[in-house]
Formats: structure tokens, sequence, C-alpha cells
């Protein structure tokens, strides 16, 4: 039985993890996930939603269920698996209750943008437990808050509000647990709304830089132009913009 299920609603591709009790993360949860992943693609979905059906979004790694306890070092495939999660050529929104917690951030993380209940809780509690995060999770803190707080974060272990990480910048945004499957689902429709091909372009540059500074994403600026420029959403936006006249909201600074 599948531990992650998919549906489509509209052009958003709602994946819900569903592995009793926590959504521990493994191996074949992993695959499973990048399988609906995989299907939102195939099915012509501009967006993702990644949610939880469990009580907690994700408590974390279950380390046996990795190739019977191996270390990272012994799964070659494992970086191409989470590039591929992170990397999937649309717009991912994750929208987190409960516990987020060890890998549960890191997964999150893997996301564009994270949504969180106010009721939530993340933590990065590996290093009580003498391990340091097994999926990327302290570099990718550190792309979005910075080395400082990343090492407070992974260091003490310690659970944390959202409204901080709001606050630090790892969250997007924090809503009442009961506005959120609403408010990310919005998220989500707005950008399956949006021009495909440049948000897609967006995504790509940012990940680059990311990973590879600016130098990194400028090398690949040429070729996302190029996309860009050959899209049809590229053409329906000019001539939108060129129907709406000098007098547009757009030359008045709106």
């Amino acid at each position: 039985m599948s531990t992650v299920t998919f549906e489509k609603d509209g052009a958003v591709g709602v994946v819900t993890m569903a592995k009793p009790p926590h959504n521990l993360i493994e191996d074949n949860f992993l695959k499973d996930l990048l399988g609906a992943y995989n299907n939102a693609v195939e099915q012509g979905c501009r967006a993702i939603l990644l949610r939880s059906g469990m009580r907690h979004f994700c408590a974390g790694a279950d380390v046996a269920g990795f190739a019977g306890g191996g270390r990272r070092r012994e799964q070659p495939a494992f970086e191409a698996l989470l590039d591929a999660l992170e990397n999937v050529p649309i717009p991912t929104v994750a929208a987190v209750h409960g516990g987020a917690l060890g890998g549960g951030v890191e997964l999150a993380l893997t996301c564009d943008m994270i949504v969180a209940a106010e009721t939530a809780f993340f933590g990065m509690a590996e290093a009580s437990l003498g391990l340091l995060p097994l999926l990327g999770g302290v570099q990718r803190v550190v792309q979005r808050v910075g080395p400082a707080r990343a090492k407070e974060l992974a260091m003490f272990g310690r659970r944390h509000d959202p409204a901080v990480l709001e606050r630090w910048g790892m969250i997007n945004l924090v809503t009442a647990e009961a506005d959120l499957p609403a408010v990310s689902m919005s998220w989500a429709r707005q950008l399956a709304a949006g021009p495909t091909v440049a948000l897609r372009g967006i995504k790509q540059l940012a990940n680059h830089s990311a990973r590879s500074g600016i130098a990194g994403a400028d090398a690949h600026q040429t070729e996302m132009n190029n996309m860009m420029w050959a899209s049809a959403d590229q053409k329906r936006g000019l001539e939108s913009f060129a129907k709406s006249g000098p007098g547009s909201a757009v030359f008045e600074g709106n």
C-alpha cells in the first residue's frame, strides 16, 4: 500500500502523506512521494500542495528504514531523489500542521514555500542523538535564514514556534489551524494560475543561486530567458500589456 496519495484538484496536484502513525521517512516513503510528484507533472498540474493526512506533518526519519539502517554514503541515488523533490519543475507549497521534526523540517524545506498552522511546531533534534540532519536540513536552513540561525536551530535542537521561524524567514506564512487547508490551497492555486514557464525559470534560478551563488545562477540566465521568450505565457502577457496602454497601472508604478 502506498504511503502517499495523489489527487488532482483543478490545476493543483494534492500530495498527501499517509504513513501511520507520523509519516516517518524511509526509502519507500520517499519513493512514493517522488512518484506522486511525477504523477502531478505527468497529469499537467501547474503546482503541488504537500500536506499530511496524519496527526503530524512528519515526525522525522525512520533511520532503520534507510536500506537496513545504512549510512547516506552507501546510497548513491539518495541525493538524486532529494534533488528531484526539490527541483520538480512546478511550484510546491508545504502545508504544515502538528509537528515537523527532524526529517519533517527537511521535507518541508524541499518545497518552494511553507505555510504553517499557528499551532504547528518545528524542531531539528538530531544533535541530541549524536547525529546531524540526514536530509540536507542544515544547508537548506542556511539558505533561508543564514548560518547563525541554522546553527542555533540544529545545535540546540529546540522546538520552535512557527511565528518565530516566520520572523526568521524560514516560513512564508503562519495562519490559524482551521484556515490552513484553505489558505495553503489558495497559495497553490495562485501559483497554478500564474505563468508556468516564468515561474519554473524563477524557481530554477533561485535554486541555482542558493546552491552556487549569483554566478551559478547567472550561468543559467540566458537559458531561462530563452525558455521564457519562447513560451505562450510570455506572448499572452505581452499582448495583454500592450492592450492596457500607456495609462495603465503598470506605468503608474502600481
